[in-house]
């Protein structure tokens, strides 16, 4: 069910929040030059606001700017035209206060377990005891304690990804940014990745902005759905995921006929932006 961009589902009763974690989105254009040195406009007057404490989840074909809103969204690029707010602050540079989690491991292989999430709090500043105390209190959350010496490559890929969870949460930030973090792994560590998602956010509480392809996900973790147009990404509609929280297990929320029901809904409005955008690339075109 679409709904109205200016509506927040919240966070649940009695949760705090930080009301310097809302994104608004306004009318966000961008364009980058092509190596030929043409224009190539990868999204078009994109408006969405993600409210304090809200998870949004955001999805479309591939190559329609999702994950160039979210380098916008961290001060990493600028729009071309349009505006990117933070806490009611225009973005003009590196958002304080956010984290990045990408598909790929962000971890220095140099570094241990430990080095790799104490990080952080270091670069803030923090005393090194102090911050390899955090970093281990952040390990334990995610289930790797007793690896703290080791290094990213004696790691399976699901541990990797609680490293990289670890290492975006140990801050506390107030904005935590997500593009397809867990689109490599295998469906049994995905869905393990995304219960520990859940259960650290329930925690925090930051706003989140989740880039996924997997409809399933999106659904399951997210109190809001955006659904993008195929390339230059602008907004089709914006759904509100009513699902109860706390969820528990996401292999039992898939079940539940409120969740088939959303999902059906937001198919029919994400599969045709899905052939479109494979038409194009295959030179056919769509009627």
């Amino acid at each position: 069910m679409a709904a109205r961009d200016d509506a927040a589902t919240g966070p649940a009763a009695g949760r705090t929040v930080r009301e310097d974690a809302r994104i608004e989105i306004s009318g966000v254009t961008k364009r980058f030059l092509t190596p030929s040195g043409e224009a190539f406009t990868a999204t078009r007057e994109v408006s969405f606001t993600v409210e304090p404490g809200q998870f949004c989840a955001v999805v479309g074909p591939t190559g329609c700017g999702k994950s160039t809103t979210l380098s916008m969204v961290s001060g990493l690029d600028r729009p071309s035209e349009g505006s990117v707010r933070v806490g009611g602050q225009e973005v003009n540079g590196i958002t304080d206060g956010i984290s990045f989690m990408f598909q790929a491991d962000a971890l220095l292989p140099w570094k241990t377990v430990l080095g790799n999430v104490a990080m952080g709090p270091v670069f803030k500043g923090v005393g090194k005891a102090k911050a390899n105390a955090a970093a281990r209190d952040w390990l334990r959350r995610v289930g790797l304690a007793g690896f703290e010496d080791h290094h990213p490559h004696q790691l399976s890929g699901g541990m990797r990804k609680r490293v990289a969870m670890a290492a975006a949460l140990i801050n506390e930030p107030k904005i935590l940014l997500m593009d397809e973090p867990f689109g490599a792994l295998d469906v049994q560590t995905k869905a393990i990745m995304q219960n520990e998602l859940l259960g650290l956010w329930e925690q925090l509480r930051p706003s989140v902005i989740f880039i996924t392809h997997d409809l399933e996900e999106a659904v399951a973790l997210a109190d809001r759905v955006v659904v993008m147009t195929s390339r230059p990404g602008s907004i089709k509609a914006v759904h509100e995921i009513d699902l109860p929280r706390p969820r528990g297990a996401v292999q039992d929320i898939r079940f539940q006929p409120r969740f088939l029901e959303l999902h059906h809904q937001i198919w029919a409005s994400l599969r045709e932006e899905v052939e479109r955008a494979y038409a194009d690339t295959t030179g056919e075109k769509k009627s």
